[in-house]
């Protein structure tokens, strides 16, 4: 499983960033950055909270 960004959807609030900071960050310019793609078991949890809270849905699992 992986998550995937819809960049040009993505407004840089950054509360996926406070679901899951082991799998991504904002950077100096507020831009997300996925720091791993592609998911382990351990990760899923923390995947789907980021998924979810992400109030324009630029996230998802695939």
């Amino acid at each position: 499983m992986k998550i995937v960004l819809d960049r040009p959807r993505c407004e840089g609030h950054g509360l996926c960033e406070e679901a899951a900071p082991e799998l991504m960050h904002l950077d100096d310019e507020g831009e997300l950055v996925l720091d791993r793609e592609e998911l382990g078991d351990a990760d899923l949890a923390a995947a789907g909270a980021a998924v979810r809270v992400c109030p324009v849905a630029a996230l998802r699992l695939a």
